[in-house]
């Protein structure tokens, strides 16, 4: 699926806090990669994302069809 830059945007920053708030993570990070993504919640979602890891979807809303 292909998200926009709104969806992919609240993706990873909805996954960042839960990075931050001490949530496991869903990669094998070894430290030196840790260490090269600077410890970022930001960095370790959007690598989490790249991955495909993430079990968050997006649902959009079908337009309503006009009654006749």
């Amino acid at each position: 699926m292909e998200y926009t830059k709104y969806e992919k945007a609240r993706i990873i920053g909805a996954r960042a806090l839960q990075i931050a708030m001490g949530a496991p993570l869903l990669l094998k990070i070894t430290d030196a990669e840790l260490k090269k993504l600077l410890y970022s919640p930001v960095e370790i979602a959007k690598k989490e994302f790249e991955t495909g890891t993430l079990p968050i979807t997006i649902r959009r809303p079908l337009p309503k069809k006009r009654g006749s």
